[in-house]
């Protein structure tokens, strides 16, 4: 199974690197379209190949997502913390509490040992 997970990820690399080998040409970022930059009176751009700008926006998309995820989820998380600690102190109420059950003697189940028994039992 360990061969089979490497292999998979060999081949999404191999994807990864194909992917940026074909998408080598520069193209330019801007904050602001031109007209608004001119307007503005400020603007900015960068010029980057274009596998960057596709593989930053995949990673920034991946960051925003476990982040909003983790978010989302802290309540379950308290609540699951709370009740492991109900768990806890009820396992520990049960293991320091002494058992006080009152048990009966148990009548025998065959008629010639209850017979024996009342033979044996001082009167």
């Amino acid at each position: 199974m360990k061969y089979i997970h490497y292999a998979f990820l060999a081949v999404i690399l191999l994807l990864c690197v194909m992917l940026a080998l074909a998408n080598r040409g520069s193209v330019t970022l801007a904050v602001w379209p031109d007209t608004m930059s001119a307007f503005l009176g400020f603007g900015y751009s960068v010029t980057l190949p274009l596998f960057v700008i596709v593989g930053g926006a995949a990673g920034l998309g991946l960051v925003i997502g476990l982040i909003w995820e983790w978010l989302r989820e802290h309540g379950q998380r308290v609540e699951t913390a709370a009740l492991r600690r109900e768990v806890a102190q009820l396992r520990a109420a049960t293991t320091t509490t002494p058992t006080t059950a009152v048990t009966k003697p148990e009548k025998p189940k065959d008629q010639v040992l209850a017979i024996l028994d009342e033979a044996d039992s001082p009167r």
